[in-house]
């Protein structure tokens, strides 16, 4: 009886310390419930107020106003809602002493050689020779030049040319009078040149790359001149050599005539390097010279070998006509 008594106060006593333990844990359990409230809490109204979330929220929203102001000011300056126009700029100027103000040089020369080419009725008298020119002048932008221009071009005289010139120096001569040498000619030679100042207004046309074409038209004075010659014997003296007699062609008749004249044609340049200024051209030219036919005296009842001031060729103040062609260098 007293066991059983002992058991149930020891029972008894362990259940109550229990029930205070119990108790004491949910006390202590219900005053740290504050502090735990607070340390959730505090993470999501940190992070609720975090710097990188917000800034970019804010920055989004202060652009997004920002542009659509600006756009607004622009709207109501404008009238529309485009964007102003890009500003021009025009084209660039290069105007300096020696240029244009498109780029193109001022001043050109220009220096060649080639062929002259009698045609028409003036290749009835004359044959083909060569030539040469050179010039300078202004250009006024990259397409219009005027030159001042020297040309100089040389013909030989056809074979009937000669012969019939010949049968006019011989003309009332004696057979012995011509073998003696002293009537008429022998071994009659001739040429024919014509030199002239023009002034040529010039039109470069539009291409690409190295290769260009111009064209060119223009007048002014042209000299005429015709020479016959005849072998003759001459005596030449050298301090060294002593002296010895040679044969040379001797002028014995002079003609020349003076008109105002007109050429025209095209060029083809080609240029040395893309910002060179340097070209090589090839151009081609008709050249028109309306001489009128002068009539005078001729050799037919003038026996004298003596034939300067005769008019025995009327041809020389022919109208003229001839195609230069020539090469050479501008720049």
């Amino acid at each position: 009886m007293n066991i059983q008594r002992s058991f149930f106060g020891i029972a008894c006593r362990a259940a109550a310390f229990s029930f205070l333990m119990a108790g004491t844990a949910l006390l202590a359990q219900a005053l740290q419930s504050p502090s735990a409230a607070s340390t959730v809490k505090a993470p999501v109204l940190l992070a609720s107020e975090s710097a990188p979330a917000d800034l970019a929220a804010t920055s989004s929203s202060s652009s997004s106003s920002s542009s659509d102001a600006d756009a607004a000011v622009a709207s109501d300056a404008l009238g529309s809602t485009q964007p102003p126009p890009r500003r021009g700029y025009g084209r660039p100027n290069y105007a300096s002493g020696n240029s244009n103000p498109d780029g193109s040089p001022k001043y050109t020369f220009l220096g060649g050689i080639g062929l002259a080419m009698p045609i028409g009725n003036t290749h009835k008298y004359e044959t083909p020779s060569y030539g040469f020119q050179f010039g300078g002048g202004r250009n006024f932008n990259k397409t219009l030049g005027l030159l001042l221009q020297f040309d100089y071009d040389h013909f030989g005289l056809q074979g009937k040319t000669l012969a019939n010139q010949t049968y006019v120096y011989d003309y009332g001569c004696t057979t012995t009078q011509i073998n003696n040498g002293t009537c008429g000619v022998s071994g009659l030679d001739g040429n024919n040149h014509v030199w002239s100042f023009t002034l040529n207004p010039t039109f470069t046309l539009p291409t690409a790359g190295s290769l260009g074409a111009y064209a060119v038209f223009g007048g002014g004075f042209y000299h005429k001149v015709t020479n016959f010659t005849e072998p003759g014997t001459g005596e030449y003296c050298d301090p060294y050599y002593g002296c010895y007699e040679y044969t040379a062609n001797q002028t014995i008749d002079h003609y020349t005539s003076n008109a105002i004249g007109v050429n025209g044609g095209f060029g083809l340049t080609y240029k040395f390097s893309k910002f060179s200024n340097e070209r090589f051209y090839l151009e081609a030219r008709y050249v028109f010279i309306p001489n009128s036919q002068r009539y005078g005296y001729t050799a037919a009842n003038v026996a004298t070998t003596n034939y300067n001031g005769w008019n025995a060729y009327p041809a020389n103040s022919n109208r003229t006509t001839y195609i230069p062609v020539k090469f050479g260098i501008r720049f």
